[in-house]
């Protein structure tokens, strides 16, 4: 692949994707979706080594600069890099952590998450499909799981003309099992969970959740599986509310409670929408979570997800008590960390309250992103504190 003139600073820089508009040509002409292609700048210069897919807008996707091994050290080293990144952050009181993230991790288009002794793999693009034996060799030689089960689905795979695939790789069908977070049990239902079966990028912000929870009145606003609930429980939370519109996530929840020897009373589960009942509560809350799903799935979402935001931060703002904290989220690719904050502003106003930001949040240290690379930034949060 040979770049346009002038077209090889980011890349350089370290952002892995390579668009169509940048190439000048290719030699020979139109490779095979994912094989692996050496990337040159204008004057012939190598810069490293990608895979390829001439269909999609993301052309190239950048999988080591300079000269390349091949392909079975490359994954063997980063896996290696990797699990070597998380001993040095995750707690020992946590056996559920992110191990790839994808270009984070110098593996694009492959996330691996680890719940205890089962490894969850997602290959979301034709080059990484192409990787998948290599990479489950990898793991099984590096970690021994018990299992490693594939599911592989949404909307990159689509772009990448791939369909989704669930499967087991390794070792036993595993349809569940329990994880630890913070010294927390979860349910992790590989079956019918999000994603691998669990959020995991929130587990920090959990924690923070639990630390400023004591004595508080809680609402979980979006709480999926009740992870953040859990969280403000095990921090002494005097009253939690969780409200979803997923019956089978709240029942999870319920299940996770009891799995932690709580209470059945010890939270009040909600099914509804979170935006509604934020609304019509005549409850005021001392710690509110709004965590809400993608509202910008695409550029063209991003207009009227900017406007959501503002709803929902209104409607948090007004539920929230005199002194009281809100902890509030985007998981927007597509929506700007500050256009987020842009809209938290808005709503701040609308509802007539004046906050203090505390703390501007994100995912954990198990989910790098490449310092070049923008695009690979989704989750994006904010501490905030009513003066």
């Amino acid at each position: 692949m040979i770049l346009k003139r002038g077209r090889e600073g980011p890349v350089r820089g370290g952002n892995p994707w390579i668009f169509s508009q940048a190439i000048e040509r290719i030699d020979p002409p139109l490779p095979e979706a994912g094989a692996l292609v050496s990337v040159h700048d204008s004057a012939g210069t190598l810069i490293g080594t990608g895979y390829c897919n001439p269909a999609t807008t993301i052309a190239i996707r950048m999988l080591a600069w300079g000269e390349t091994p091949a392909i079975d050290e490359l994954v063997a080293r980063r896996l290696k890099s990797a699990l070597g990144l998380r001993k040095r952050f995750i707690r020992d009181d946590t056996n559920a952590y992110r191990l790839i993230n994808g270009d984070g991790d110098g593996l694009s288009g492959v996330v691996v998450d680890r719940f205890g002794d089962v490894l969850v793999v997602q290959i979301l693009t034709a080059g990484a499909d192409r990787m998948r034996e290599t990479i489950v060799a990898a793991l099984n030689e590096m970690l021994h799981p018990r299992s490693i089960i594939e599911r592989s689905h949404g909307a990159v795979r689509k772009q990448e003309s791939l369909d989704d695939q669930t499967a087991v790789l390794l070792g036993e069908s595993v349809t569940q099992t329990i994880a630890v977070e913070n010294g927390i049990k979860l349910k992790i239902d590989f079956e019918h969970g999000q994603k691998t079966g669990y959020f995991l990028d929130q587990r920090d912000n959990r924690a923070t959740a639990g630390s400023i929870a004591s004595g508080a009145r809680v609402l979980d606003a979006f709480c999926y599986q009740g992870g953040f609930s859990l969280a403000a429980i095990a921090g002494g939370a005097s009253k939690v509310v969780a409200v979803d519109t997923s019956a089978r996530a709240l029942e999870v929840a319920r299940q996770n409670l009891e799995l932690n020897e709580h209470s059945a009373t010890a939270v009040e589960f909600v099914h509804g929408e979170a935006g509604k009942f934020m609304a019509e509560t005549p409850n005021r809350f001392d710690l509110i979570i709004l965590d809400p799903p993608p509202l910008a799935r695409s550029r063209g979402d991003a207009d009227r997800a900017g406007r959501l935001y503002v709803e929902l931060n209104t409607v948090a703002m007004r539920a929230l008590a005199p002194g009281g904290r809100l902890m509030t989220f985007s998981c927007s690719t597509h929506f700007r960390a500050d256009d987020f904050v842009r809209a938290v502003r808005f709503a701040a106003s609308n509802a007539g309250r004046t906050l203090r930001l505390i703390a501007h949040l994100g995912p954990g240290p198990d989910h790098p992103t490449l310092l070049g690379h923008a695009e690979g930034e989704y989750l994006t949060g904010l501490l905030l504190a009513d003066l």
